[in-house]
């Protein structure tokens, strides 16, 4: 159940950046989610390396990765520009 629930919420952005990128348009997309998921992100990822955890060191890095990728689209597909 963790690894699946792990799943789930690492790769939770890749719908967005995936609509983000087909459209090339984020102007109604928030940007705030994707930041606080980073955030997050990293504090997991800091808390794995206390507690000596691989998995939740890869999962969160993964997560990390995806949810600056969606604030790179985001940013870039904002303004309109393509």
């Amino acid at each position: 159940i963790g690894y699946i629930a792990a799943c789930f919420t690492t790769f939770s952005l890749l719908p967005q950046i995936l609509r983000i990128r087909r459209l090339r348009e984020a102007r109604d997309v928030s940007i705030s989610m994707p930041i606080m998921v980073s955030i997050g992100s990293v504090l997991w990822s800091v808390y794995g390396v206390i507690i000596g955890s691989v998995p939740v060191i890869a999962a969160n890095g993964v997560a990390l990765v995806i949810a600056l990728t969606t604030i790179f689209f985001t940013v870039r597909y904002r303004q309109g520009r393509k």
